[in-house]
């Protein structure tokens, strides 16, 4: 089972019937799983994944990225990526980000399917051949929807609020649940690497780049090892990358807040101006100053704050050729 040579054809959009006679091992899958700081978990969730492939016979190929890990988590890998010819590891210079990771896996693939994974076995790679079924009916995308997900409150609420997002950002359909445990096509994956994005978001764009989704239930185990890095911190790092790099509702948000605000202001003016005709003041035009001053200040620094971070993202759209650098592989 030797990584992919040459590409076959992969599935598209098919009738029932012919969707029924893929076999999936007649396709070739990437395993991309970011990695970060999980040295005393990440070396069994290599073993169980290569394990589980060549069981099934299923022609693979397993990529790991470190993402700035200070554990140790990369000498694992790279140990890993030595002894196993179908494994490849990748050391980032810093912490990038899981999406850049990801992103860098899917790069560096040649499958005709990828599989995104977490390095904390809460993903059973065993589960991955639920995924694989599914594809072969030819979807374009399949998310793993957890049949019963072991988190913390916070990210319940966190996975939400984002989801809320996507359905209005990405236009997620209602009955679709996503995560990043999911299979994606090599069209999708091919759209996503030429985005050439600063900020990629790659649940988001597996959204952009498809249109023919589905899910397939799927166990979620507990953490084996330590707790989830994925802090309320970076959750609201994540929400503020979607809104800003994908969506122009913060703008159209704070428009429509200084819209209002302006309308209280032309309100209040009215009526200062009618308690100046209809009766007296011992400071006349000091409250109407000083109440539209504070507001108008207010809204123009809210405008001014909303296109100074949309500006700074273009900045870097221009400016920035890479959103992440390698500075070690190993493996193929």
């Amino acid at each position: 089972m030797d990584p992919i040579t040459s590409r076959q054809h992969v599935p598209g959009h098919k009738s029932v019937s012919e969707r029924a006679v893929l076999d999936p091992h007649d396709f070739t899958y990437s395993i991309v799983v970011p990695v970060f700081n999980s040295a005393g978990v990440v070396g069994q969730t290599v073993e169980s994944i290569v394990s589980t492939f060549e069981e099934q016979g299923l022609s693979y190929e397993l990529i790991l990225v470190s993402d700035g890990s200070t554990d140790g988590s990369w000498d694992v890998i790279a140990e890993s990526a030595r002894l196993h010819k179908h494994v490849i590891a990748i050391k980032f210079l810093k912490n990038y980000g899981q999406h850049n990771a990801n992103l860098a896996g899917f790069r560096e693939s040649s499958g005709d399917f990828v599989i995104t994974m977490d390095d904390d076995l809460q993903n059973p790679p065993d589960q991955a051949r639920l995924l694989i079924d599914k594809a072969m009916g030819g979807y374009d995308v399949v998310y793993g929807e957890f049949e019963n997900k072991q988190a913390a409150g916070y990210r319940r609420l966190g996975s939400k609020l984002i989801s809320l997002i996507n359905r209005r950002v990405f236009a997620q359909p209602a009955d679709l649940t996503v995560s990043n445990f999911r299979i994606l096509r090599r069209d999708v994956v091919e759209r996503i690497c030429a985005s050439n994005t600063v900020y990629p978001y790659i649940t988001g764009q597996s959204l952009m780049y498809s249109s023919n989704r589905a899910n397939v239930v799927v166990r979620h185990d507990p953490r084996v090892v330590g707790k989830s890095s994925y802090s309320s911190l970076r959750i609201l790092r994540l929400v503020l990358t979607i809104l800003f790099s994908y969506s122009l509702f913060p703008l159209r948000l704070a428009a429509g807040a200084g819209f209002g605000i302006a309308l209280i202001g032309f309100a209040l003016g009215g009526f200062y101006l009618a308690m100046g005709v209809f009766s007296h003041s011992r400071v006349p035009g000091w409250t109407t100053l000083v109440v539209l001053t504070a507001m108008f200040n207010g809204v123009t620094i809210l405008l001014l704050s909303m296109l100074g971070e949309y500006v700074v993202r273009t900045l870097n759209v221009v400016s920035s050729n890479e959103t992440y650098h390698v500075l070690e592989r190993v493996g193929r």
